[in-house]
């Protein structure tokens, strides 16, 4: 090779090297410059004032109104029995009897002791009229015919018991007995319930003590019937405050008409306390941290970063006291990517929060027991 072509070729391998250290070096650059002017992707929702609800929730078991166990005053041989399980009866309809033929002849036996004795009374006043006996006699006349009614009332009183009515309007329970037992006050023949309205009790932190009032309506819901709100009111508030679970009770009743809650049921209580109206946006649009809680919003395009504070949370949305207004543009999505200042691109805008109950503020409470 001559000098000339050795000459050429380093100058060549020269140039090459220049090239590929500009390229190097201005490449990246350039990457770089392009990468920080992309916009960040993010999906938003613009903040929305509703009324929130401070509400209390707790469980409890519904209760009759009046139960009781069905027994026989008496002891002796059960001969009817004329209900049906589950039959809804009035007050003092006949529920069963007892054998009652001895109490039967008893009644007829003194009801004519007290015809005979109410006779020779009347006799002896004819006769005293005419003075032909002393009042002495009268007087002894009418005490054998007050002695001859009591015996009387006694027993109807045996017999009567030896019939067994409902004592007030209410529904039966299962028959407990047959025809023929041999049942005394120890036997329970069936139940008796008034479920014209049932009671609920539950219990509520002690810090709500004076919020609650008689008469303030409460909702309950039961797994038995997922679409249904019973709606009732509070009926009486315990007067102590428990020194274990720092709670009270509170006992609720909740009108039946139709018989479709049984005793024994478990029920979630709900009640408001108060209303106001706040701010709420999606729980997802708070980025939270050891100092603060942030929430980014939008503006020509671009993120800017809001110190907020937090109030009531419910499922899904939070209440913001402080940091943005309503009908701001808040990041739902991509939160995580943001810093204050960065471009964004808005993709799937939503006008308004999905459709959810009032923000509230909860306090589950255990059964009341």
């Amino acid at each position: 090779m001559s000098k000339r072509q050795t000459t050429v070729a380093a100058a060549i391998a020269g140039l090459v090297l220049v090239g590929g250290v500009g390229y190097f070096l201005a490449g990246p650059s350039k990457n770089q410059q392009e990468q920080s002017n992309q916009a960040t992707l993010v999906e938003t929702v613009r903040a929305q004032e509703q009324l929130l609800n401070i509400r209390i929730e707790a469980v409890g078991t519904t209760l009759a109104k009046q139960a009781i166990n069905i027994v026989a005053e008496v002891s002796g041989p059960l001969t009817e029995i004329l209900f049906e399980p589950g039959q809804r009866v009035a007050q003092d309809d006949v529920l069963a009897r007892l054998e009652q033929k001895a109490e039967q002849a008893s009644v007829v036996e003194f009801r004519a002791s007290v015809t005979e004795a109410n006779l020779a009374l009347n006799r002896a006043r004819s006769l005293r009229a005419k003075r032909n006996v002393s009042a002495a006699t009268v007087e002894e006349r009418q005490a054998v015919a007050t002695r001859a009614q009591a015996q009387l009332d006694q027993a109807v009183e045996r017999l009567a018991k030896r019939t067994i009515r409902a004592p007030f309007a209410g529904q039966v329970g299962l028959k407990r007995v047959h025809v023929g037992a041999q049942v005394d006050a120890s036997v329970i023949l069936t139940t008796l319930d008034d479920l014209s309205q049932v009671e609920i009790d539950f219990a509520v932190p002690e810090r709500f003590y004076g919020q609650l009032k008689k008469g303030q309506v409460i909702s309950a819901k039961s797994a038995a019937f997922p679409d249904r709100t019973f709606e009732g009111v509070v009926s009486s508030i315990d007067t102590r405050v428990g020194e274990v679970s720092r709670a009270f009770k509170v006992r609720a009743l909740l009108p039946n008409d139709d018989g479709s809650l049984p005793a024994g049921m478990f029920m979630h209580i709900d009640v408001t306390l108060k209303s106001h109206k706040g701010v709420v946006v999606p729980e997802q649009a708070v980025v939270a941290n050891a100092e603060s809680n942030v929430v980014y919003t939008i503006v020509d395009g671009v993120a800017h970063k809001n110190d907020v504070q937090l109030g009531r949370r419910e499922v899904g949305i939070v209440e913001v006291i402080s940091g943005i207004k309503p009908e701001d543009v808040v990041v739902i999505s991509g939160v995580q990517r943001l810093r204050d200042g960065v471009p964004v691109k808005i993709v799937s805008p939503q006008s308004e929060l999905a459709p959810t109950s009032p923000v509230s503020q909860v306090k589950k409470s255990a059964n009341a027991g």
